[in-house]
């Protein structure tokens, strides 16, 4: 999906389109996450871009394209763009000594309780 979005449409409550548009973001990352992944493939991940035209996007993290639709809301944008590019994702094992962090950390928290 690359697209650039209005927020201010003619006869248009805004709250309103800009619940639209995050809506149709949504529904396009779900039906790309239903695709059938190809073999040795784990999951589909996501190259995002956001900003207020193509030329100024810039790279952001999948949770955080919301926020930013949000933050140009707030501003008063009169568009953005937003770019979203399935790609496919492997899974890849941690390393031992992080695996043994984490549960002595779980462990330390519980008995703190």
């Amino acid at each position: 999906m690359k697209k650039t979005f209005q927020l201010q449409v003619e006869g248009k409550h805004p709250e309103r389109l800009l619940e639209a548009i995050k809506h149709e973001i949504r529904k396009y990352l779900k039906r790309e996450r239903r695709r059938d992944l190809p073999k040795g493939i784990d999951f589909w991940d996501f190259d995002c871009k956001f900003g207020l035209s193509e030329d100024t996007a810039q790279s952001v993290h999948l949770a955080n394209v919301i926020t930013c639709i949000d933050a140009a809301a707030k501003d008063q944008a009169k568009q953005f763009y937003v770019e979203i590019l399935a790609k496919h994702g492997v899974r890849t094992k941690r390393p031992s000594s992080e695996i043994l962090e984490a549960q002595e950390r779980s462990a330390h928290d519980e008995s703190n309780d």
